[in-house]
Formats: C-alpha cells, structure tokens, sequence
C-alpha cells in the first residue's frame, strides 16, 4: 500500500520531535553526571577543610607540624604529630620506587623496544594483571611471605616493618609505570629510530639517547604517578608495617604511614568528637595536599616536556 504524502510529513515531525527533545534531554544529562562529580569533590574538600579546622583549634598548627611525637589516645597527655606519620609514608614510597621504576622501565623498554607483536599482546596483558589484584591480598602477601623470606637475611627486621610492604607495594606499581612509560616510548615515531640506525647506531643506543629523550615527559609522568599511588596505599602498610608511632629512619622498625593511621582512627579507636577523632581529617587533609601536588606535578611535567610529532 502506497504511503501517502501526509503521512510521511506526520511521520517525519515525529521524528524531528523525538531529535529535538532527545537533543535537550541528552546535554542536560551529561551536565548532570559531570556535575555530581563537581559537587562530590566539593564535598569532599569542604568536610576536609571544615574538620580540620575543628582539630587546629585544639591543636597548634606549629606543634603539629614540628612536633615529633604522636599519642593521640594517651589518658594523661596527648600529642599530635604528622612528623612520624610522614617519615613512615615518605620511606615506604620511597622504597617501593626504588623497586618499581628499574624494573616498569626496563620492562617498558623491553615491550617497546624488542619484543615482537606477539611477544608484547601474551606479556602486556600478564604485567597488568598485577594491578588487578586487591591490595588486601599483597598486604597478606607481604607480612606472610616476603617478611619471614627477608628475615631469613635480615635477622633484625620487625615482624611488622617499613620494608617488606614498600617492596611488595613496588611490585603493586610496576605495571602502572610499565604500561604508561610503554605507551609513551611507543608515542615516538618510527622516522626517529630508523634515522638513528641507519646512521649506524646500535638499538641500546637508539633506546637510551633517541627514544627515552624523545618520550621523557610520558616516563616522568608514570614516575609521579607511581610515587601518588604509594603515598595514598592503605591496605598493604596497614597490614604489613604495623601501628609504631615513633619518629625513625630505620627500615627495619614498625612505622605507621599516614593512610594506616586514618585507618586506625576510624576503626573506633577514637571516639567521634574527640581532639584524636579530629586528628585523622587533619592528616587526610595533608595526605590530600600530597597528592594533589603530586598530580599537578605530573600534569606540568606533560605538559612542559611533551614532545608532539
């Protein structure tokens, strides 16, 4: 049956109808979702901001930040320190870079530089597959393996100690360098390494004095990343590290980081409305701080480095 002419102008309004309404409700929608995001994080910085304020009126800003002793559920006199909480979070993060940027590097270069396609699809996937396993388990990993195995060698370390957890959380952050200083070094066009060859350099050479200048700021930025992803690791330093709130260097010793001891307060040991119940938003607050400054830092890195081919 043929379809008359009116018919196909009712149909055709329909359906400009539909666009048009679809064309309103769509944007209005995405305005939505982007602004719950907006107004989440806002929240978030606002209940930091306000609860932090609440803990520097009972606290001096200067002995908080000088001071080197932390007891925050002592009856008789309680101090308030983030000196501890920074040193065991620093030394953590810097011994779980000290594992993870040779080795996300050198199996960054290797996936980009030597392997062949096939070579890279088996591997890449198997690397990433650590960052998909839960930080709970590499905290039970390393206070039940990797500690008794570096006692063995080290028969002074703690069976809760700052060395075990910042190996294990290197580990952890491998395939985050691995897979974004990759994704750089593939960035650098073929043009460069093949001009470099044919001008009689080796490939070690092409890859350490073309390539790696060329990808530098995607590399510097994996490194950044990866030091953020330490600082803000919960589990593995909950479990692993202990709950010693003393101000030392030795790796050797329990140390608490920042983010286990926001861990410990909440878990009730600090009843709300308390001086020790404010403390944890005054360390969140400065673990916010570090690793938004952490993020920024990257950002600039990018963008003040990046090479565009």
């Amino acid at each position: 049956m043929a379809v008359s002419v009116r018919e196909l102008i009712q149909k055709n309004n329909k359906t400009m109808s539909v666009n048009k309404v679809t064309g309103k409700v769509i944007p209005v929608l995405l305005f939505g979702a982007a602004l719950i995001s907006i107004l989440t994080t806002v929240g978030i910085v606002f209940t930091l901001i306000y609860e932090t304020t609440l803990f520097f009126k009972a606290v001096s800003f200067i002995e908080f930040f000088t001071s080197k002793e932390l007891r925050p559920l002592s009856p008789v006199e309680p101090k308030f320190s983030i000196l501890p909480l920074l040193v065991g979070t620093l030394m953590s993060s810097l011994i779980a870079m000290l594992v993870a940027i040779p080795i996300g590097l050198t199996t960054a270069i290797f996936l980009s530089e030597y392997a062949s396609e096939n070579t890279r699809k088996v591997l890449k996937p198997l690397i990433e597959v650590l960052a998909g396993i839960p930080t709970i388990v590499y905290g039970f990993f390393a206070f039940t393996f990797v500690t008794p195995l570096l006692r063995e060698f080290i028969p002074a370390l703690q069976a809760t100690n700052v060395l075990s957890p910042g190996i294990v959380m290197g580990i952890m952050i491998i395939p985050m360098v691995a897979s974004l200083s990759e994704d750089a070094m593939n960035s650098v066009p073929n043009a460069m390494r093949e001009g470099a060859l044919a001008m009689g350099s080796t490939k070690l050479e092409v890859t350490f004095r073309v390539v790696i200048p060329a990808a530098i700021s995607g590399i510097v930025a994996s490194f950044v990343l990866g030091i953020s992803r330490a600082i803000g690791e919960t589990m593995i330093v909950t479990i692993a590290s202990g709950s010693s709130k003393n101000l030392t260097f030795d790796i050797t010793q329990s140390m608490q980081t920042m983010t286990a001891y926001i861990v410990e307060v909440t878990s009730g040991d600090a009843a709300a409305g308390t001086t020790a119940y404010y403390s944890l938003y005054a360390v969140a607050m400065t673990l916010f701080v570090f690793t938004l400054l952490m993020n920024l830092l990257a950002r600039y890195i990018s963008r003040k480095y990046r090479e565009v081919y």
